[in-house]
């Protein structure tokens, strides 16, 4: 699933539990994204509030979403109603 989120757009981890019918999964999600196999695009993968987690790799994250166009809020958060794929 993460693999068919599209360049420039996001989808939060509760969206992609709710897609593999896990309402409830998205820590498991979360989980998933920090040992997904190289080459998917984990970056795009994000807080239901556009939030960035991540740690010691939030700021390469952002860099990614910056460099296929994602756009922030001033608080840093991602603009789910513009970026999300739920709203394209």
């Amino acid at each position: 699933m993460v693999a068919r989120i599209p360049h420039g757009r996001v989808m939060s981890y509760g969206q992609i539990a709710r897609e593999l019918g896990k309402p409830r999964g998205a820590r498991q999600v979360g989980w998933a994204m920090r040992h997904c196999p190289e080459g998917l695009p984990w970056w795009r993968v994000v807080m239901a509030d556009g939030a960035i987690t991540g740690g010691d790799y939030a700021a390469m994250r952002r860099a990614e979403l910056e460099a296929e166009g994602v756009k922030f809020l001033p608080d840093g958060r991602v603009d789910m109603k513009k970026f999300n794929v739920w709203e394209a």
